[in-house]
């Protein structure tokens, strides 16, 4: 009687018995399950030498290099998913552009979001969704074209007049912001005592008054100053303030609404740009008298409602936030 020979391949002269890719993977999964993204990548990665690996292997995949912030590797992955033309089209096509937009590649997401719509590959309940990402997608674009432009165009000398207090306030508050702005790159200890009149003055904008004291913060200026703003009063010196995304409050709501938020990526981006832009205004006082998860949840709250999801929630919290965010626009509230 003969005998049965057992089957197995080979890859690179490298043996690979039967069950080897879907024990890998299946590791993988689980990896992923427990949160730990760094080991589910390398098996991942093992398992796809020997298999192509299906759609919801790769979707996970490039789920998981998204949690570790490997952002070109999720980009060719989610291509690879793509042109399989998924169930999860626009799932995958969701997590794509977050990744894009990762990588600052914000024309590529504007050219794609607008081909769908036009196409109508789109449904029409999900429009409203992909819009919002197109505009977040605009937003942080230009955000970081007048970064660029400030860096651009620093001057050397600074016209101490233009920050005396009374020349100051009396530019609108968009033409304060890019005074401001222009001191980016520049020594600002000249200034100290004019810029320190305008934070102490009470008619200030809050959020002018941040962006002012978070420059004196990043040059380590040694001054006392009485801060007072949204109904709170401290003296503070820069030389000793952490920025504001090193606040403990930041770091443990951004901690929170990561864990909260993993399986929604636009509306985990969404989240932590609104969070980012609304520690500058109340800076230092971070998120005043409310509790850490009572703001996680407003803020994913108040975020899935601009996604057209009907939420309840906290009304106080998120009226509150609705103000941060008015602030942030330069609006009086």
């Amino acid at each position: 009687m003969k005998r049965k020979l057992k089957k197995y391949t080979t890859f690179d002269n490298v043996v690979i018995f039967p069950g080897t890719v879907e024990r890998l993977i299946q590791k993988a999964h689980e990896y992923v399950e427990s949160y730990q993204y760094h080991l589910a990548n390398e098996t991942f990665e093992e398992a796809l030498k020997y298999s192509e690996g299906d759609e919801f292997t790769l979707s996970v995949y490039a789920y998981s290099l998204y949690e570790t912030k490997s952002f070109e590797r999720a980009k060719e992955i989610c291509e690879r998913v793509l042109s399989l033309g998924p169930t999860m089209y626009l799932e995958i096509m969701e997590l794509y552009l977050t990744v894009c937009m990762q990588l600052k590649q914000y024309k590529q997401v504007e050219q794609i979001i607008t081909s769908l719509i036009e196409e109508g590959a789109i449904p029409n309940d999900k429009i409203e969704k992909f819009q919002r990402l197109k505009e977040l997608n605009a937003n942080i674009a230009e955000n970081k074209n007048q970064q660029e432009d400030i860096s651009n165009n620093v001057r050397n000398e600074v016209d101490a007049d233009a920050f005396s207090i009374d020349n100051f306030l009396s530019l609108p508050p968009t033409e304060q912001l890019n005074k401001v702005h222009e001191l980016t790159t520049t020594n600002i200890r000249p200034l100290v005592t004019q810029l320190k009149s305008i934070i102490e003055y009470e008619q200030t904008h809050p959020f002018i008054k941040s962006i002012i004291l978070i420059l004196l913060v990043e040059q380590e200026v040694n001054v006392e100053i009485r801060l007072s703003k949204l109904d709170k009063s401290s003296v503070v010196n820069p030389s000793t303030l952490e920025l504001p995304t090193k606040l403990p409050h930041f770091i443990n709501i951004t901690k929170m609404i990561s864990e909260k938020l993993q399986k929604e990526p636009s509306t985990l981006e969404m989240v932590e740009y609104l969070i980012a832009k609304h520690a500058i205004v109340t800076y230092p006082f971070e998120w005043l008298e409310y509790d850490d998860e009572d703001v996680a949840l407003a803020y994913i709250d108040f975020v899935r409602t601009m996604f057209g999801s009907v939420q309840e929630m906290d009304y106080e919290l998120v009226q509150f936030l609705q103000m941060l965010e008015k602030l942030t626009e330069l609006q009086e509230v």
